[in-house]
């Protein structure tokens, strides 16, 4: 197994993180460039939306099949794979002229970062030891935060001052670079072993798992978490490009580095679990992020700020726990479990903004609060029944 402080850890800790930092980049690439899309094409915003919707939508389509085939063929085989189509499709979307043949190839594009994601941590947990896979998953979730800023900024700037095709082409060659030093750094496995099982008991172990309320409720809560957290910042853009701020779209883009508020709080969330109750933690989040969206209605730039740092720092906290409680309450095929999760929570980003960008179109952010107030109560109802079937799960084992 990889030990800490050592040669061996250094070099695939490093190489893990970069390749998801090149993923989430590739995946978040265009969300800051929707308005200028939009003027391009002609078209309104939920129309334009797809072009972020269509590679989060086939992302969480795909996570399951991906883990699957890592089952057969080996987990670095499948993150090589995803590593080496993202430039193939990038280059392929700077010819798409039209935004049917661009979100075509954005979809493809979620099938490809589809592949890293859902076996890199189950690569580590394979390589690692116990002590060097809680630090490498550490140093993975901060690249996933860091390729998601960096990849909005990116293509913030270069897309107002180059265009998207230069953006995106920019992106497929440093993607390429990226992918050929993970490559040379990854070592091949030394502890996989090769599982032929039948796809009807993968299928089993899906329905067994959304048939638990402990389990799916978490998992609705963590898809609706997400499907306010991502599109509201693809609102704000729309928002600030637009009167009364019109701000350019390379200062707009700034907007995404209020995540980072995000990342110290997911880190606290560890804490707040082995003091408190998670479920009051996923509230508390809710609450947060919620008090970020009403804040916003205040027309002006330091609040909006605010408001998008009480969003980030909410989100992230209620992220983190559930997912943790759906790893630590799933009995067996956890690794099922985590990628169900990762389904609802890519699939509440694909279809949230859709619901939130018909908001900001027939009524403005007044229109957007209240569209995301109720489903920030959908989530809080969410977590009533979780804590109901909590305590119904506790009880039989305290009558036994």
């Amino acid at each position: 197994m990889i030990e800490t402080n050592t040669l061996a850890y250094k070099k695939t800790s490093f190489a893990l993180a970069l390749g998801s930092f090149i993923v989430f980049c590739n995946l978040y690439l265009f969300q800051p460039m929707l308005p200028l899309m939009a003027t391009e094409f002609s078209v309104s915003a939920t129309q334009i939306n797809w072009v972020l919707a269509a590679a989060t939508l086939m992302l969480a389509v795909c996570l399951i099949p991906w883990a699957i085939a890592s089952e057969i063929v080996g987990r670095r085989m499948i993150m090589v794979i995803s590593l080496l189509l993202m430039p193939i499709v990038g280059v392929v979307m700077v010819f798409a002229h039209d935004l049917f043949a661009l979100t075509l190839a954005r979809g493809v594009m979620g099938i490809s970062v589809a592949g890293y994601i859902a076996v890199a941590v189950a690569y580590m947990a394979e390589e690692f030891s116990p002590k060097a896979l809680v630090l490498a998953v550490g140093g993975y979730i901060s690249a996933n935060s860091l390729g998601g800023i960096a990849g909005r900024l990116y293509g913030g700037i270069i897309g107002e001052q180059l265009g998207w095709h230069w953006a995106v082409l920019g992106m497929a060659v440093m993607s390429f670079i990226g992918a050929v030093v993970v490559i040379r750094l990854l070592p091949s496995q030394q502890h996989f072993i090769h599982h032929h099982r039948r796809l009807r008991i993968h299928a089993y172990q899906v329905i067994a798992h959304i048939k638990q309320p402990i389990l799916w409720l978490a998992m609705l809560i963590g898809g609706v978490n997400f499907a306010l957290f991502v599109n509201l910042y693809s609102v704000t853009g729309f928002r600030l490009v637009a009167a009364p701020f019109n701000l350019p779209l390379s200062w707009a883009s700034l907007i995404f580095l209020c995540y980072l508020s995000g990342t110290i709080t997911s880190r606290l969330s560890g804490r707040w679990a082995s003091r408190y109750s998670p479920l009051s933690g996923i509230i508390l989040g809710g609450v947060l992020s919620l008090s970020g969206l009403w804040l916003g209605l205040i027309e002006s730039r330091v609040t909006i700020l605010i408001s998008l740092l009480l969003l980030s720092s909410g989100a992230f906290f209620t992220h983190s726990l559930a997912y943790a409680w759906v790893s630590q309450h799933a009995k067996v095929a956890k690794a099922t479990a985590t990628a169900l999760y990762l389904v609802h929570y890519y699939v509440g980003s694909s279809l949230g903004g859709f619901f939130l960008i018909y908001c900001w179109l027939h009524g403005g952010w007044d229109t957007v609060v209240i569209g995301g107030t109720l489903l920030y109560m959908v989530m809080f109802v969410c977590c009533g029944l979780l804590i109901k079937a909590k305590q119904q799960s506790v009880l039989p084992l305290q009558l036994n």
